[in-house]
């Protein structure tokens, strides 16, 4: 059943209104739905509708609510990115799986070694936000994640507060993740950063501004990961220990 993001104005009693260009183009001319068809819209809520089309004309459609429920599709905490951007479709891949894996928000870091100069990481911000919100109804999350502005380690930290966080140092590490969260566990509704450096690792400085900061300087195990790779397997233990920990 397709799957779409409205705002919860967009609905009049049990009847659903979609009339914003991009979801119209999808359902009405993409997948040229018809009357009687079943689809699935989410609001800024969380809350899902199980719907069925009740009439389409030239601007917008009309679905009846057969059903709606709060979405269970998200985690019960709030994990977020750190990342140093890669090149080119690498990037798009990372930005796509953390979305899967149920990130709140990506928030593109620039580290001493990052590939990427600044001007064109922000210039792809907006085409990352689109990849976010395309995965965010292919996987059918609750929410569409946000991709923040370029930032920098340091002002991330002083100007967001996170409960935990944990940078993940092929290099230098101190602790694997699984122990340090059997130490430390993750708890319902905490804010956790999980930091990750570019395909070059962390600079010495960065290294020891995790110490001097007390941040959890952590290991995915022994082999040396992609930029890529690394993201995927540090969320994925993430989330995997926090279920496991329950």
């Amino acid at each position: 059943m397709p799957h779409f993001f409205i705002n919860s104005k967009n609905i009049t009693n049990d009847l659903v209104t979609i009339d914003d260009k991009e979801n119209y183009q999808h359902i009405a001319r993409s997948l040229r739905a018809k009357n009687g068809e079943k689809l699935r819209v989410i609001d800024e809520n969380r809350i899902e509708y199980e719907c069925v089309i009740s009439n389409i004309d030239k601007n917008s459609i009309e679905a009846k609510i057969e059903k709606k429920y709060p979405s269970k599709n998200d985690l019960d905490f709030n994990l977020f990115l750190a990342q140093s951007p890669v090149k080119s479709d690498a990037q798009g891949l990372i930005i796509e799986k953390a979305t899967e894996l149920g990130v709140r928000g990506i928030y593109p870091i620039y580290t001493d070694y990052c590939t990427l100069g600044k001007s064109i990481i922000e210039k792809k911000i907006p085409k990352w936000q689109k990849i976010m919100s395309e995965a965010s109804k292919q996987c059918e999350r609750a929410s569409i994640p946000e991709c923040f502005d370029l930032t920098d380690l340091d002002t991330l930290l002083r100007t967001k507060k996170f409960d935990k966080i944990l940078a993940f140092c092929e290099r230098d590490e101190r602790f694997s993740l699984k122990n340090y969260l059997a130490e430390n566990p993750i708890k319902k509704d905490e804010n956790v950063l999980a930091i990750i450096g570019p395909e070059g690792g962390f600079s010495a400085r960065e290294f020891k501004y995790f110490e001097e900061n007390n941040i959890a300087m952590l290991t995915l195990g022994s082999l040396i990961l992609k930029a890529e790779t690394a993201v995927i397997v540090a969320l994925g233990n993430i989330v995997y220990e926090f279920s496991n920990n329950k």
